[in-house]
């Protein structure tokens, strides 16, 4: 009974996502404009290719974001069961802040957070 329904949601799930993005195929507007294909739509002319370098900080930047925003996700159910599961909860959830924090320590000192 439950693998029935496990398949029948992931089987309509992907059926919802075809459908979609067929639809989006369909019904979007199409530009075959040459300018379509460079590196930026601005109206800018384009220095170089579209296979430039770009500074390494900016990766960084967004990988360290990308981090401590899906450790921010994990606070939510922590948040909803911490009054049934008393201190063990807050003793979790302060080692859980710690390991963020020497995280957070560990990419300042590498300077991984200076926009240059």
């Amino acid at each position: 009974m439950v693998l029935e329904s496990i398949i029948l949601f992931f089987l309509v799930g992907i059926v919802l996502v075809g459908v979609g993005v067929s639809l989006a195929q369909l019904l979007s507007p199409k530009s075959e404009n040459k300018s379509k294909f460079e590196a930026y739509e601005c109206g800018i002319p384009v220095k170089g290719g579209s296979w430039m370098q770009f500074n390494v900080g900016y990766y960084m930047y967004a990988l360290i974001y990308l981090i401590f925003d899906v450790e921010i996700i994990f606070l939510f159910p922590w948040g909803v069961v911490m009054r049934h599961i008393g201190p063990t909860a807050f003793v979790e959830v302060s080692i859980f802040f710690l390991v963020l924090g020497l995280g957070l320590a560990y990419a300042w000192k590498k300077g991984a957070l200076k926009w240059q």
